[in-house]
């Protein structure tokens, strides 16, 4: 299953912030790079500014959501079970 969650688009610098509040590690393609967020945890891209483009999130199920990009500062990438969230940092 694939989801598109969308987000207007920015232009400030700062961290990349990914929050998984599940109790299974994730995987998130920023479209530059993969990283793997473990349960219940977070991981902050240093400096990185917007993304490219989409950021995908891979749940251990398989299933799979896209937020639309570009991802900016402004927001937080927030997993929840089945679903993901963009929100204030």
């Amino acid at each position: 299953m694939i989801s598109v969650a969308g987000l207007t688009g920015c232009s400030n610098p700062g961290d990349l912030t990914f929050q998984n509040e599940t109790s299974s590690d994730v995987t998130v393609w920023t479209g530059e790079e993969e990283l793997e967020v473990s349960a219940w945890g977070g991981v902050s891209v240093l400096g990185a500014g917007c993304s490219d483009g989409d950021v995908t999130v891979t749940f251990a199920s398989g299933q799979t959501i896209v937020v639309a990009g570009p991802v900016c500062p402004d927001r937080a990438v927030v997993v929840y079970d089945g679903r993901v969230a963009l929100e204030r940092p």
